[in-house]
């Protein structure tokens, strides 16, 4: 299927770079899913339509995304393009607007997830500051929000909770594209607006799928957009002391631990989830929790990814988990209440409250944020 929609990128390589960026030393946030539909890299058209690029920028997992979860490359010298890296990863913004020296504007070029706790929304934020303490300019080249951009939901972040896996007050699911966040952003925050390149083709509606775009891995446990749908509820499971499949085939499509049985699979398959098919599954991480170890779980089918609730499911699963193994499955609550963004979920679920009574407790504040962020919309229904 070719593209129906042209990224900012493609936009700047057909129209030519704005007035914002001509004649101006030139850096770039970007990873390897920053493309052209013909694969080109963006740093490679940025150079092609004769912009002066001094400086790479790479967020978790860097510049080339060789590096797993919490981690990143180290700064160097790119060999393809002898250009310098500046490895933003766990730097303040202070930190990086002292390290800007020597270029007048930043571009930014990620594919991000759809999900509050993908670190590309807080490494946006955190840009958008540094570079706004150290007078550079900031030029969004938007790309598609893979989760479509017309549904918000999940818990709205209490501040108290902010961190890399959460800066801003959003739901888990924002509905955002990049540029829609980073203006956003930049409001709430009173820093100057940034500059965005549209796209041109994408509507609110559409699932990755949709776009004809390639999908290239944004990092290394996002293999396919299903795997980046299934994300958004079953990364809150790295709160939980169970595997998410990171070092396998699937990661984020299956949950298990070693002392799971099948019985979690049968609890699931009466509920009968919209939108997903649950089938019983053994597997052995390589990586992170478990690995090594054979775990028994799930694996969820996506079969109509736009009835499929991510958010709803993990509720459901947690609840089942907990209500199945009491004496095993184990809430690793620090980091649980940042990837929620509050206390009041892993507490409603402890308690024994039923999935979709936790889901309708976040409707209203979802329901709000939806009205907020109309004024930062740039594409329709």
């Amino acid at each position: 299927m070719s593209a129906q929609v042209m990224t900012g990128l493609a936009g700047l390589a057909a129209d030519g770079p704005p007035p914002t960026l001509r004649g101006r030393r030139v850096g770039i946030l970007t990873h390897p899913a920053a493309i052209l539909p013909d694969a080109t890299q963006a740093v490679d058209v940025l150079r092609a339509i004769g912009l002066d690029v001094r400086l790479l920028l790479g967020a978790e997992h860097g510049l080339r995304g060789t590096a797993q979860a919490g981690e990143s490359e180290p700064g160097d010298v790119d060999p393809s393009t002898g250009l310098r890296i500046l490895d933003t990863y766990r730097q303040s913004s202070a930190e990086l607007g002292q390290q800007l020296n020597g270029v007048d504007v930043v571009v930014v070029d990620l594919q991000h997830s759809g999900a509050r706790f993908y670190t590309y929304e807080s490494t946006l934020h955190d840009v958008l500051h540094a570079c706004a303490e150290a007078d550079v300019d900031v030029v969004v080249l938007d790309r598609p929000n893979p989760l479509g951009g017309a549904v918000v939901d999940g818990p709205v972040l209490e501040l108290e909770y902010a961190s890399f896996v959460g800066r801003s007050a959003i739901p888990l699911r924002h509905g955002l594209t990049l540029g829609e966040l980073a203006m956003l952003f930049a409001k709430r925050n009173a820093l100057p607006e940034p500059e965005i390149v549209p796209m041109r083709g994408w509507r609110r509606g559409m699932l990755f799928a949709d776009t004809g775009l390639p999908w290239v891995p944004p990092s290394p446990n996002l293999p396919t957009a299903i795997s980046a749908l299934c994300y958004a509820g079953t990364c809150l499971f790295e709160g939980v002391n169970v595997s998410v499949g990171r070092g396998t085939a699937n990661p984020f499509e299956l949950v298990g631990a070693p002392w799971i049985d099948s019985g979690f699979a049968q609890r699931l398959r009466q509920l009968g989830l919209a939108g997903v098919v649950v089938r019983e599954a053994y597997f052995e991480p390589t990586a992170d929790v478990y690995a090594g170890t054979a775990c028994c779980g799930v694996q969820l089918h996506v079969t109509e990814p736009r009835t499929f609730d991510p958010l709803r499911t993990a509720m459901h699963l947690l609840a089942e988990l907990l209500r199945g193994w009491p004496e095993r499955a184990e809430f690793r609550a620090a980091h649980f209440d940042l990837l929620v963004g509050t206390t009041r979920i892993r507490e409603a679920l402890s308690r024994g409250i039923e999935a979709d009574r936790i889901v309708a407790s976040w409707r209203a504040e979802s329901a709000a944020f939806r009205d907020e962020r109309r004024e930062f919309l740039l594409y329709d229904t």
